[in-house]
């Protein structure tokens, strides 16, 4: 059966308005846990510095004769370490015809752009910070650019064969090895290398794939079956570990979209901070023609404020 003849429908019609939401619907990820959970300072140079210091390994046999001459304690002195700042921006440019224009979904496309480039701009900051990458001094053909956490967790890790840590300082990266399924002894022996250095490590990060292998401990991992609450709710089953209960103390498990998919982070959050030399600034640019832009700007740095307090469980499968 067809539209009886002659009888106009909406095929033949030319005069019909169209019907655009005046909405736009965006699902691209904005969490950044590491960069919203870390502590903020300030930096003042582009070359960020800070101190780290530990106490003479306990002794024993620390015992004196009675009534001797007192031997002077020899110190340990202090560590200086620097990172450098490094300068994040995007670059919005629209046409003035464009920002005069009905636009469905916003009042101003300039604006828009800011607001969506801006988030854009986080989320660089927080693949920068979680990087595997040295830091570099730059040049004025070479962009500065901060260590990220990988390359300052030298002590406690757990690394695939052929793997090598970092030295520890942000001058060099961790070696990649060969890529291992997770396994929890992986896990426990990096909480146990942080405990014994004297950290309390309180998160655990790591990307997708490792967080459902890590829930799949609940199941049975080394140590034997987990336990698990519930709530007497026959149709709800909940199969993750969202707090993971060690011998050394509760951590939160927090999967990050942007960090390096083939690690599993054991962080102690408040060792670790990001100093700003300029926080998050919007600044016109110069016309040029018949368009307008502006750069969205940030100049920060990683602050690894004693980096033994952490550790990384290194070249784990991602599928």
């Amino acid at each position: 059966m067809a539209t009886p003849a002659n009888t106009t429908s909406t095929y033949d019609a030319i005069g019909n308005r169209e019907d655009l939401s005046d909405v736009i619907y965006d699902i691209s990820p904005m969490e950044t846990p590491f960069m919203s959970g870390i502590a903020r300072t300030t930096a003042t140079a582009t070359n960020h510095e800070w101190q780290t210091d530990e106490l003479a390994t306990a002794s024993s046999s620390n015992a004196v004769i009675e009534g001797e001459d007192a031997t002077t304690t020899a110190a340990i002195a202090s560590v200086r370490y620097g990172n450098y700042t490094q300068i994040s921006d995007k670059v919005p440019r629209v046409t003035r015809t464009q920002r005069q224009v009905n636009s469905a979904g916003r009042g101003d496309e300039l604006d828009y752009q800011i607001m969506k480039m801006g988030k854009s701009l986080k989320r660089d900051m927080e693949s920068a910070l979680l990087a595997n990458k040295a830091k570099a001094v730059g040049s004025e053909s070479v962009a500065r650019q901060c260590a990220g956490v990988e390359s300052w967790i030298a002590d406690n890790v757990s690394l695939g064969a052929t793997g090598t840590a970092p030295t520890g300082d942000g001058t060099d990266t961790r070696g990649a090895g060969t890529a291992r399924a997770l396994d929890e002894q992986f896990l426990k022996d990096v909480l146990a290398l942080c405990w014994d250095e004297g950290g309390n490590p309180d998160m655990i990060m790591t990307g997708s794939f490792n967080k459902q292998a890590m829930s799949a401990f609940v199941g049975g991992g080394t140590s034997g079956p987990a336990q698990r609450v519930v709530d007497g709710d026959s149709s709800r089953v909940n199969t993750a570990i969202d707090v993971y209960v060690s011998d050394f103390g509760s951590l939160a498990v927090v999967p990050n979209r942007f960090m390096v998919q083939s690690s599993m982070l054991v962080l102690e959050m408040d060792m670790w901070a990001m100093a700003t030399l300029a926080e998050f600034q919007e600044t016109p640019l110069a016309k040029t023609g018949d368009s307008d832009r502006v750069q969205i700007l940030s100049e920060y740095t990683l602050e690894a404020r004693n980096a033994k307090s952490s550790g990384i469980v290194a070249d784990l499968t991602t599928s």
